[in-house]
């Protein structure tokens, strides 16, 4: 199941928790330029990984 995200609440949420107040054109910009980056990640996210195969490596010193 694909529920569209809620990008303008997103968007006043890490406003408030940044403190980066934006104006309206900002906000609605910033609403087009994240709905496109997501929609590029998602063939990516979509991509299932074999079984036990870890996404990203750990490294130790």
């Amino acid at each position: 199941m694909n529920t569209p995200f809620d990008w303008p609440t997103y968007i006043r949420l890490m406003e408030q928790l940044l403190n980066v107040p934006l104006d309206n054109a900002r906000r609605a910009e910033l609403e087009i330029q994240l709905a496109r980056i997501a929609a590029m990640a998602q063939p990516l996210m979509a991509f299932t990984l074999p079984h036990r195969q870890e996404g990203a490596g750990e490294y130790r010193l």
